[in-house]
């Protein structure tokens, strides 16, 4: 009977939640862009001052990272990467909430993106690498909107969070993939009709689904997925971010072939082709960059990295 209620209350909590996200998301949803990211602004302001787990994890993975950056750069790029995170978040309203047209107005522009387009058309599929930088969600909308597109997720915990997060995404035509066997089996039945796939590469996979190759001169477990697809496939791979641009005027998307071989037979070497064109799009606006995702928490094996002092959990976005 104990458990009966468990499971009870837990199902109830999880409803809260997402009921309470729904609200949350409904009034961001209200705001202009610029308003959401005004708000942003004083949530990592705010959180910079708290000095928590997630400014911790920004200055830890800055100071691995980017060790050619003194200490005051390093410490002025955290405050401002704090700040653009919290952009990120508040976006999230604006983003699955917004309609078609006005999620459409705040693209300034896509250059690169003749070549996905092509490669859809001619039935060929294609794969797109749109890592935790810049807005990946109005990205991943920007993109979906012009092609016949299916995103890997990592589902929540919450049954109830998972939902609202599936209705949201694919609102506007996008199918969603969950990472495991069946959302695999997914990814290549779209790339068998010739559709567009998008992946977050630069997401810790789980055990077993991953082998350790550098990122940034560090070892990180890294996905063998991106690899799988692209030799099952025999589809072209690109690179895509969504800049955010100063003062609410919107997004400046960015499209790229992959030119790293990130199909080769070793795969701890495909792994490292795909870490080094990550690495490629992080040093172009490294601000905007998810800093605060513990990308080297876990070893080759799966298990924890040791964590250092005030570092504990994982701040940054699960879902793909």
């Amino acid at each position: 009977m104990s458990r009966s209620r468990d499971t009870t209350w837990l199902r109830l909590r999880g409803r809260l939640r997402a009921a309470a996200a729904g609200v949350a998301l409904g009034m961001l949803g209200k705001l202009s862009l610029r308003g959401a990211q005004r708000l942003g602004r004083w949530l990592g302001k705010l959180a910079w001052w708290m000095n928590g787990t997630i400014r911790r994890n920004i200055e830890d993975n800055l100071a691995r990272c980017l060790p050619e950056l003194d200490p005051d750069q390093r410490r002025a790029l955290a405050r401002e990467n704090l700040i653009e995170t919290g952009k990120t978040l508040m976006e999230t309203g604006p983003a699955w909430r917004w309609p078609r047209e006005r999620i459409e107005s705040t693209i300034a522009g896509m250059p690169g993106f003749e070549p996905i387009a092509q490669a859809v058309n001619d039935g060929r599929g294609a794969i797109l690498l749109a890592p935790h930088l810049g807005s990946w969600e109005i990205g991943g909308l920007a993109t979906a909107l012009r092609v016949p597109t299916t995103a890997l997720y990592r589902p929540p915990r919450d049954p109830a969070i998972e939902t609202l997060l599936v209705e949201a995404r694919s609102r506007l035509g996008m199918q969603l993939a969950p990472a495991s066997l069946g959302g695999v089996r997914k990814l290549l039945a779209a790339l068998k009709r010739g559709e567009l796939v998008a992946i977050l590469p630069d997401q810790s996979p789980r055990r077993g689904e991953g082998v350790l190759a550098p990122f940034f001169a560090h070892d990180a477990l890294t996905m063998t997925l991106v690899r799988t697809l692209s030799r099952r496939s025999g589809a072209p791979a690109f690179t895509g971010w969504a800049e955010r641009l100063p003062d609410g005027r919107g997004f400046h998307m960015h499209y790229a072939p992959v030119r790293e071989p990130i199909n080769r037979d070793d795969p701890v070497e495909a792994a490292a082709a795909l870490n080094r064109a990550i690495e490629s799009l992080v040093r172009q606006r490294p601000v905007q960059y998810q800093w605060s995702y513990r990308r080297f928490r876990r070893q080759h094996s799966g298990a924890e990295r040791p964590r250092r002092n005030g570092d504990s959990g994982n701040s940054g976005n699960t879902g793909a």
